[in-house]
């Protein structure tokens, strides 16, 4: 089986689809994809989506299963399949206890949402798979201890709330965070205005990637000193992730690199795109992920240092709430959906984080009794 990228018909919109080894889609993850794909899912999560069954279908083929009548104690089969190695799963060769699992108990979890997604989906088109990875969990002690509670929390948690019923344990990664001198050496490093206009943009207003290489001339606000993010078609396929808009502010140093590179490198060159191909042909084409980390790569191998285009997104929040900014403006500038996530995702600073602000507050000079 093998995941292969196709364009819809009619939209040019880009999906994927599950190959069975007589190269004919599977037609139940045929029928979930193009669901996602007619519901505007990222074409990200649909791919992922799609790697994430092919595993399960490799595994019903594997064990001689109907995907329409598994039991839940298959899914526990296979959640012991993929912490197999590849060369073991086939049990033709023998797995020594010292291996290690080969995947981590984030992408286990990861899989397992996206089968109980699946498994949803068709048990609304018939199919007895309702209750298979979900059970109603009663309202109570635990939902009660979530720090943050929303508008309409006594209402939306009320009654029973589903759960999934296989979920390993797995703790949150801490985000990498780059520090100063990493951040200011990477931008040394760029030979050209426009790559230091890019990670500059990245580091001033913590955009991801795919919001970046989507923006337009008239997303940069120079007098506003802001910059707006769009969701919209893009003809490199960047994506903005989230379904609205919103506007971020920017440093008056970076609306200053923006000029600059419009007048030193991007010139009278025709194009509405803000980052575009300069020094190779068609010239004026929207850069593309590949470009950009064609580039990141280069610059690792320049400054020895191993990061991301996300990092500076981690370090983005992660300089912002040091400085004393409240989650809410996090979430805002970031473009979270929920304050969850941004709780979730950037509740993680360290001791010595911890330790300034209490020194600040006048916890270690003030204390009222003598240790």
């Amino acid at each position: 089986m093998r995941v292969q990228r196709v364009l819809m018909p009619g939209s040019e919109a880009e999906s994927w689809t599950v190959l069975g080894d007589d190269q004919v889609p599977l037609e139940p993850v045929e029928r979930f994809l193009g669901y996602l794909t007619s519901i505007e899912k990222s074409p990200n999560t649909v791919k992922a989506y799609a790697h994430d069954l092919k595993d399960w279908f490799t595994y019903l083929a594997g064990h001689d299963l109907d995907w329409r009548v598994v039991s839940i104690e298959d899914v526990a089969g296979f959640v012991a399949w993929l912490r197999l190695p590849p060369g073991g799963r086939d049990g033709k060769v023998a797995v020594l206890p010292a291996a290690g699992n080969h995947c981590s108990a984030a992408s286990v979890n990861r899989k397992l949402a996206a089968l109980t997604s699946f498994c949803e989906f068709h048990a609304r088109h018939g199919v007895k798979l309702a209750g298979l990875l979900t059970t109603l969990q009663p309202a109570g002690r635990r939902a009660a201890a979530t720090s943050y509670k929303p508008f309409l929390h006594h209402i939306a948690r009320s009654g029973p709330q589903p759960q999934r019923v296989i979920k390993l344990k797995a703790s949150r990664p801490r985000p990498k965070v780059l520090t100063a001198a990493e951040a200011q050496a990477i931008l040394d490093a760029c030979e050209h205005l426009r790559d230091r206009l890019l990670f500059a943009l990245l580091l001033d207003c913590g955009v991801r990637i795919g919001e970046a290489l989507g923006l337009r001339h008239e997303d940069m606000g120079i007098a506003e000193r802001a910059v707006t993010v769009t969701p919209r078609r893009n003809a490199n396929r960047a994506r903005a992730k989230a379904g609205i808009s919103r506007t971020v502010p920017a440093s008056a140093g970076l609306m200053r690199l923006y000029a600059d590179y419009l007048t030193r490198e991007y010139g009278s060159l025709d194009s509405d795109y803000v980052f575009v191909s300069l020094w190779s042909p068609p010239y004026g084409r929207p850069w593309t992920y590949a470009a950009v980390y064609d580039l990141v790569q280069r610059l690792r191998e320049r400054t020895g240092i191993g990061f991301e285009p996300h990092h500076y997104r981690h370090t983005y929040a992660t300089w912002l709430l040091r400085r004393g900014a409240g989650m809410e403006t996090v979430q805002r500038c970031l473009g979270h959906a929920s304050i969850t996530t941004t709780i979730d995702t950037y509740g993680h600073l360290t001791v010595e984080d911890a330790r300034q602000t209490l020194e600040a507050a006048g916890w270690f000079t003030g204390q009222e009794v003598r240790l």
